[in-house]
């Protein structure tokens, strides 16, 4: 067996080499650790689109039909003012008709209640709630505490956990 003398330069050579090789790894080394950074984080925002994207769909799917919604309240009101003017001699000559605006009232209002439309009924001596009810006036009244509901105008609706329109009161405006 013979061994080759190796001269000083082919150290040298054979180092410079070794020390290209390292320099080249560690080079791979980062390249590959900027790639895992890279999809780790493009693998966080595909998640963080998919969850909006689903919570844009739920939010579409429950209110969509807002605008929808709202045009189909002035339809209850002027059912319920109908009704609410109804004598008792009018019930006695058109039973029929105004039979037949009491269903359509419930029907709508089953409509609505299907689709997350709940009303907004404050009694008179309810506290008024500005995130539920419009002042839409103010008057003393005798008996009464400020902020107590007076008189209800018309009813406000929610469309699931979302305002459509807040219920129309009178409030008190006693002090002491």
């Amino acid at each position: 067996m013979t061994q080759e003398k190796m001269e000083p330069e082919d150290y040298l050579s054979e180092e410079t080499e070794n020390f290209a090789l390292a320099d080249e790894i560690e080079a791979l080394r980062a390249e590959r650790d900027e790639m895992r950074d890279r999809f780790m984080r493009a693998l966080a925002e595909s998640e963080n689109v998919r969850k909006r994207a689903e919570r844009d769909r739920r939010e579409a799917e429950q209110y969509g039909a807002t605008r929808l919604a709202r045009d189909l309240l002035p339809i209850y009101d002027n059912l319920s003012r109908a009704l609410g003017s109804v004598t008792d001699e009018m019930r006695a000559e058109s039973s029929a008709m105004i039979e037949g605006v009491e269903l359509t009232l419930r029907e709508l209002t089953n409509v609505m209640t299907k689709h997350g439309v709940k009303p907004i009924t404050p009694v008179i001596g309810d506290l008024f709630d500005p995130s539920l009810h419009e002042a839409m006036f103010e008057a003393a009244l005798p008996g009464t505490k400020a902020g107590q509901i007076i008189q209800v105008m018309a009813p406000g609706f929610l469309l699931h956990d979302r305002l459509l329109r807040a219920a129309q009161v009178g409030v008190s405006s006693m002090v002491g």
